[in-house]
C-alpha cells in the first residue's frame, strides 16, 4: 500500500512577528495531530524550541546556528529525509512537519531545496507558505527589509498578529502594504478567537478531506482575488487573456515603495502546445531563475484540452508538472502563470511568452528568432 506524503507547512515572518505564539495555538488544536516540528534560529544555543509546546505535536527539532535559507539547508534536508523514514523504524508516519524558519530568512531557497531532492519530492508534497506579519512593526519591515517582503510575496496564507495594540491607521496601511504584494494570498486574523488549523492549512493545490482539486485558491483567484489582480493597485496588475498586457512598464522598479519584490500573471486564451511552454519555462529558468521566487500555473494544452496540466517552481527547480483528470469545476479554460520574483523583469518576461505562445508583441522576436538565430544571446535579446 502507497504512503501518502506527508505534508510540509512552512512557517516563516520577520523578527518579532509572532511566530512562535501563532505555532503554539496552531499545535493545540484537535485537528493539528501526528506533526514534527522543525525550529531553525541564529545562534549556538537556541530558545525558540523551548517555548513551543508540545503535546499535540510529535516533537520539535532545533536547526541553529545558521538560517535555513543559506548555511543550514543540507541539515534541513537530513532532518526531513530522516522524519519520512520513521515507519521503517517502528513509529507511526507523521501526516505533517511544521518549518518554522527564522526571521530573517528567505523562504524560497528553503522551497526549492525541496524541490532538488528527489527522495524529498517522493517523501512530501508542499502544503503551503504561512506568513506572520504584525501591525506594530509590519509597514515599516515591509518597507525596510527585503526579508519581509520576499515572505509575504511568496505566502499562500498570511496572519496578522498584533492588530489589538495597533490603531487603525497602523492596520490600513500594513494592508495595502501586504496587497501591493500578494494580492491572491489569504488574510487571516490571529486575534479573532477562530480556530486557525482550517484556515492556514491545507493550502495546497488538493483538499486532503475531498480530494478535489482547487486551482483558483491555489493560484491567488479565490473569491474576488481574480478581480483584483485584474486591476490596478499601486503598479502592480495582471494581464488579461489575448496578450492584452497592463502593467509595470518599464519604470517598475523606480521610487517603488516595495522595492523589486512583485508580482505579475501571464495569461492566455487559446490551447498551447507543451513544448512551446517547455521551452519558454526553460529559458526563463536559465535567464532569470535567480530572480524567480516562486510560480504557479495552470496550462491549457493544445494536445489534450480537457485535461490541464499544473507547474509550480521556486528559483531555476520545477517540481513535475502534474497532469489533472479534468479541469477543476469553476475554473476557466485557459493558460495562467502567477510568477513572484525579485526584479524579475516583467516586460522581458512577457515578450518571451508571447515568442513561444504565438502572440504579438511590438519591436520583439519571435520564436523562431530565439531559438534558430546563432547569434542571440538568451537573456538579451530585447530591449
Amino acid at each position: 500500500m502507497t504512503r501518502a506524503p506527508i505534508r510540509l507547512t512552512v512557517l516563516t515572518g520577520f523578527l518579532g512577528s509572532g511566530k512562535t505564539t501563532l505555532l503554539n495555538r496552531l499545535l493545540s488544536e484537535p485537528a493539528v495531530t501526528n506533526t514534527a516540528v522543525v525550529v531553525n534560529e541564529f545562534g549556538e544555543a537556541g530558545i525558540d524550541q523551548l517555548l513551543i509546546e508540545t503535546a499535540s505535536s510529535d516533537g520539535v527539532i532545533e536547526l541553529s546556528d545558521g538560517c535555513l535559507c543559506c548555511s543550514v539547508r543540507g541539515e534541513l534536508v537530513e532532518t526531513l529525509l530522516e522524519l519520512a523514514e520513521r515507519p521503517r523504524s517502528g513509529e507511526p508516519p507523521l501526516e505533517r512537519v511544521v518549518v518554522e524558519t527564522t526571521g530573517l530568512a528567505d523562504p524560497a531557497p528553503i522551497l526549492a531545496s525541496l524541490m532538488a531532492q528527489p527522495a524529498l519530492l517522493e517523501a512530501y508534497v508542499l502544503d503551503g507558505v504561512i506568513a506572520v506579519v504584525d501591525c506594530l512593526a509590519g509597514s515599516r519591515n515591509l518597507a525596510e527589509r527585503s526579508e519581509a517582503r520576499q515572505q509575504v510575496a511568496v505566502a499562500d496564507r498570511i496572519v496578522v498578529t498584533k492588530a489589538d495594540l495597533a490603531d487603525q491607521g497602523a492596520r490600513s496601511k500594513l494592508d495595502a502594504a501586504v496587497r501591493r504584494l500578494n494580492s491572491g494570498a489569504g488574510l487571516v486574523e490571529a486575534g479573532d478567537g477562530q480556530p486557525l488549523a482550517d484556515r492556514l492549512l491545507h493550502c495546497g493545490l488538493y483538499d486532503p478531506t475531498t480530494g478535489v482539486v482547487d486551482a483558483r485558491r491555489w493560484l491567488g483567484l479565490a473569491d474576488d482575488a481574480e478581480a483584483r489582480s485584474e486591476a490596478s493597485c499601486d503598479g502592480v496588475h495582471a494581464h488579461h487573456a489575448g496578450h492584452h498586457h497592463h502593467g509595470l512598464g518599464h519604470h517598475a522598479s523606480e521610487g517603488h515603495p516595495h522595492g523589486n519584490v512583485r508580482s505579475f500573471s501571464l495569461v492566455e486564451a487559446n490551447p498551447v502546445a507543451w513544448e512551446a511552454v517547455e521551452a519558454f519555462l526553460d529559458l526563463l529558468r536559465a535567464t532569470q531563475g535567480e530572480h524567480i521566487l516562486r510560480m504557479k500555473a495552470i496550462v491549457h494544452l493544445r494536445e489534450a484540452p480537457d485535461r490541464p496540466v499544473v507547474l509550480h517552481g521556486v528559483r531555476e527547480y520545477q517540481h513535475p508538472p502534474a497532469q489533472l483528470a479534468a479541469w477543476p469545476k469553476g475554473t476557466r479554460r485557459e493558460t495562467r502563470i502567477v510568477l513572484i520574483g525579485d526584479a524579475l523583469p516583467e516586460n522581458y518576461v512577457r515578450d518571451l511568452f508571447a515568442a513561444f505562445t504565438g502572440g504579438a508583441r511590438i519591436d520583439a522576436p519571435d520564436r523562431t528568432a530565439l531559438e534558430d538565430n546563432p547569434l542571440a544571446v538568451p537573456g538579451y535579446s530585447f530591449p
